[in-house]
């Protein structure tokens, strides 16, 4: 549309169900090229996508006219068969429901970018739940400790 200027980054973080362990390393690279290209599908613009064993984390320059909810919905959906069509597990794969969204200023894309580039040591010195629930914090969101990412039982 003309005369529509936008600038809006976001980073999303979702999990696999139960946060289980189950991104190999052998295939975790295609994994995050599948779900950039799915978030450049939608018409945003992936800067970087990266995480460990048990979680993804997106940071994507949002479109206006796009909600960060089919884009994640559209790259969850879709990667996750991917992952079963693509034989990668024994067991049927699935993302955990829900996710995190987190907007940032255009000054914080360096910052935001090297923080998920360093997912690997990162999360050698701090655990996923523990990151998530700062994350949370650090932006005032309200929550609900039930329903932040069900562990299996």
């Amino acid at each position: 549309m003309a005369n529509t200027f936008h600038q809006m980054y976001i980073q999303s973080v979702f999990a696999v169900k139960y946060r289980a362990a189950v991104i190999d390393k052998s295939w975790k690279q295609k994994l995050h090229g599948v779900i950039g290209n799915l978030i450049n599908e939608t018409g945003c613009k992936t800067i970087i996508i990266n995480g460990v064993e048990d979680h993804v984390h997106c940071f994507f320059g949002l479109k206006p006219s796009t909600s960060v909810s089919s884009v994640m919905k559209n790259a969850k959906a879709k990667s996750s068969k991917w992952i079963n069509e693509s034989h990668l597990l024994e067991n049927r794969f699935e993302w955990q429901e829900g996710f995190g969204a987190f907007t940032y200023s255009h000054a914080h894309i360096g910052d935001v970018f090297r923080y998920i580039e360093n997912q690997e040591a990162h999360h050698q010195k701090q655990a996923f739940l523990k990151e998530y629930i700062q994350m949370l914090e650090e932006h005032q969101i309200e929550y609900d400790e039930r329903y932040i990412f069900q562990e299996l039982i």
